[in-house]
């Protein structure tokens, strides 16, 4: 290990987030602590602490690249794990009720349920000698200097009957909590402002069911089918093979509409999809657990660079900081973004500056959010400013998706924006703009090529 930057870096939540935070700073940092709430070492199923655990995930190419980044053979290790992979713009698609044109994309999309893809993860950072896990324990607030400058460490307490509360020290705490993050209460007692934040409420309902496929032939090769809700047609599902010769089955609705957490019901729901496919393949399949419910209320960014004083020694990172959408798959490899930044900042010798970080993270933040928060307010129904580029990109997006039907190098382009390798400009170069004209009038009828109209009370502020 080369030069270190301190002696002691808590991370404080051990998700995706807190489990990337903790490989870079384990470059930095002599020791590495990881403190949850919940078990971690071993566990391969839902935990009670990522309570969306349990539904389809989506890790997104660029986040595929970074763990095999950070992580060398993570991907081969994967598939020797029986976790299936296909190329992302190969997977079948729908969009307002039609196949988008499959486009190789020479992306890998990995298909694992969250627990497993976690605990793939965890055991990298297990392997690391100078990482340790502090499992079920509550984080119970920040410890700071007399004049609230500079973090110093965290004060926990441990599940374990007789237990009491005792004192963390660092010289970095890194809060990768979720969008129950306390933070904001934290800075509030340190005498700092809360961030101001944005809401879309998209009011999400994910009902999952794991499924055993009588013959996965009937898949003819494909690793998942995508039917995407949108405004046009506002009920989605997404059913993935997983590890195991599992297939996992999420029905989502939006605006208070949900599939029932009933076996009877989660079928229903599935009968009134815009198309048959995820029916067909499931109506015959073995059950192997009763649907399960989680409800999404709201996408949540906190501007945290917006702030004029922040305590030294203290970052936030992954969902703590901006939390998305999750039919967009982008939670996992934002962190993982936010990782590099970190490992960026590291890189520098000395301790990260707060305000810098949370100031470059928020440049990692604003594309997906652009993405996520531009899609939901599509939907006339969802509250929130539209201005002009909003409009014009939701007016530009439901063509391209329109085109993508006919088109195989759009969905090409458009999944590899939408896996945040390539920016979102590769959408607007001039190519891509013919070809999106060119395509868009030969979509079938009931492909919506323009979003509905905006409602006046629509234009009200998160």
């Amino acid at each position: 290990m080369g030069n270190l930057v301190g002696d002691r870096a808590v991370v404080l939540g051990g998700s995706m987030a807190g489990l990337l935070a903790a490989r870079v700073l384990s470059e930095a940092y002599a020791e590495v602590t990881v403190v949850d709430r919940d078990k971690l070492i071993g566990v391969t199923t839902a935990r009670r602490g990522v309570p969306q655990g349990r539904h389809v995930h989506g890790l997104l190419a660029r986040g595929q690249q970074i763990l095999e980044e950070l992580f060398p053979g993570f991907t081969a290790g994967a598939v020797a794990a029986g976790v299936p992979t296909g190329d992302l713009g190969e997977l079948r698609w729908y969009f307002n009720g039609v196949r988008l044109k499959p486009g190789t994309t020479g992306l890998t999309c990995v298909s694992a349920a969250r627990p497993v893809l976690e605990a793939h993860v965890r055991k990298g950072v297990e392997a690391l000698p100078n990482v340790s896990f502090v499992e079920e324990t509550d984080i119970v607030g920040l410890v700071a200097t007399p004049d609230g400058d500079r973090v110093t460490g965290v004060r926990v307490q441990r599940h374990a009957e007789g237990s009491t509360e005792e004192v963390l020290e660092a010289d970095l705490v890194v809060d990768c909590t979720g969008r129950g993050s306390r933070t904001p209460v934290w800075l509030e007692q340190l005498g700092y402002e809360r961030p101001a934040e944005q809401q879309i409420k998209i009011n999400l309902t994910y009902t999952t069911q794991v499924f055993r496929l009588p013959d996965e032939s009937i898949l003819n090769g494909d690793l998942s089918i995508n039917p995407v809700s949108s405004p046009s047609h506002p009920r989605g599902a997404f059913f993935s093979r997983i590890e195991g010769g599992k297939s996992a089955v999420s029905m989502t609705g939006v605006l208070g509409d949900s599939a029932p957490a009933t076996p009877e019901g989660f079928m229903d729901f599935a009968r009134s999809l815009p198309v048959p496919d995820v029916y067909d393949v499931i109506k015959d399949a073995e059950p192997l657990d009763d649907p399960v419910a989680f409800r999404y209320p709201a996408s949540v960014r906190r501007h945290y660079e917006k702030l004029d004083r922040f305590p030294d020694r203290l970052l936030v990172m992954g969902d703590a900081a901006c939390s998305f959408n999750p039919v967009y798959g982008q939670g996992m490899t934002v962190a993982a973004l936010e990782s590099l930044t970190l490992r960026t900042h590291l890189a520098k010798g000395t301790p990260p500056d707060p305000r810098a970080f949370l100031k470059d993270i928020a440049a990692v933040i604003e594309v997906p959010w652009g993405i996520s928060a531009g899609g939901d307010l599509s939907y006339p129904e969802v509250q929130g400013p539209r201005p002009f580029m909003v409009r014009m990109m939701n007016s530009y997006m439901a063509k391209l998706q329109a085109a993508a039907t006919q088109d195989g190098r759009i969905t090409r382009t458009f999944m590899r924006v939408a896996g945040l390798v390539d920016p979102p400009q590769a959408l607007m170069s001039p190519g891509m703009i013919f070809r999106v004209l060119r395509n868009a009038g030969k979509a079938p009828r009931n492909v919506v090529v323009s979003p509905a109209e905006e409602p006046a009370s629509a234009t009200t502020g998160p």
